[in-house]
């Protein structure tokens, strides 16, 4: 609640920000900052110094931060590339990101099993240097950057109309907020079927490794689509919801590990699908208040 409330307290205002601000300087700010708090909470982590309520107050400032950066993030692709590939770029950007979701826990499990949280915390601190490192040699003069919306009153109010304006995008977003809140639990449920299998937190690392091999398959073929459509994410959200339920039948560890592979392709080839499709019909202007509403 902490880490993820914030994305739907300030969606409204980061939103808006992402369509005003100059993205690439912004998201230098946000990454320096996320390394940072990454940084204080290793370091009292391995002083063995921590509490409950600092682990709070770092996950709810990490939050406030990710709120900010999430909707810049995502609309910065569009800059990075032509129009003409910007559908291919969304799938890509897409693709990291909710492969890295799936990947990231279980290295992290495999890891904290090995060298301990503290070290972990720190470890993904200088991963922050790759991405500081790609922003900084990222020149800003061939970017295709958008005429920015002017202030005045009521821009808030605008991004709303314009989403209610399409139900296309009205109905994708439920979709996402369906499959995202019963489905997209994955750390929980590979979790807690590990345990129900008698495996410990390499088990369960081994689990989230195996879901990123269908995911990884899902991306490239998600990059490969010329055009994002609707039918495709109701396809492969369809094709989610089958896969989870032979996963729940499954009688053993190694079955249940074969069919998290169809898991991770449905689950990103739905989400990639749905992101790109969102932010390649979406007015360039609208872009960033419209990804603030679908990443909240």
């Amino acid at each position: 609640a902490l880490q993820f409330g914030p994305i739907l307290l300030l969606m409204p205002v980061s939103g808006l920000i992402a369509d005003r601000v100059n993205r690439r300087k912004l998201l230098m700010v946000t990454n320096l900052c996320m390394a940072a708090l990454g940084l204080g909470l290793g370091l009292i982590v391995l002083a063995n110094v921590a509490t409950l309520w600092e682990v709070y107050a770092f996950t709810f400032a990490l939050g406030l931060v990710s709120a900010i950066d999430a909707p810049v993030r995502q609309t910065f692709v569009s800059e990075l590339v032509s129009e003409r590939h910007i559908p291919n770029a969304v799938a890509l950007n897409s693709a990291s990101f909710n492969g890295a979701r799936l990947i990231g826990p279980g290295v992290a499990g495999v890891l904290i099993a090995s060298i301990g949280s503290g070290w972990v915390l720190l470890i993904n601190v200088a991963t922050f240097g790759a991405t500081m490192a790609a922003l900084v040699l990222i020149r800003s003069t061939e970017l295709n950057t958008s005429a920015k919306p002017k202030r005045k009153r009521g821009q808030i109010q605008a991004g709303w109309k314009y989403v209610g304006s399409r139900p296309d995008i009205i109905v994708i977003l439920i979709m996402v907020f369906l499959v995202g809140t019963f489905g997209f639990n994955f750390p929980i449920f590979t979790s807690t079927m590990a345990l129900a299998f008698h495996q410990g937190a390499n088990g369960y690392g081994l689990l989230s490794s195996v879901m990123a091999i269908g995911s990884v398959f899902g991306s490239l073929l998600a990059a490969r689509r010329e055009k994002p459509r609707l039918f495709v994410v109701t396809l492969a959200s369809i094709g989610f919801g089958i896969a989870t339920l032979a996963a729940a039948l499954m009688p053993s560890y190694w079955t249940f590990a074969v069919v998290l592979i169809v898991v991770g392709l449905s689950s990103l080839t739905m989400m990639t699908a749905a992101n790109a499709y969102v932010q390649t019909t979406t007015a360039p202007a609208m872009r960033g208040r419209v990804m603030a509403l679908y990443m909240a």
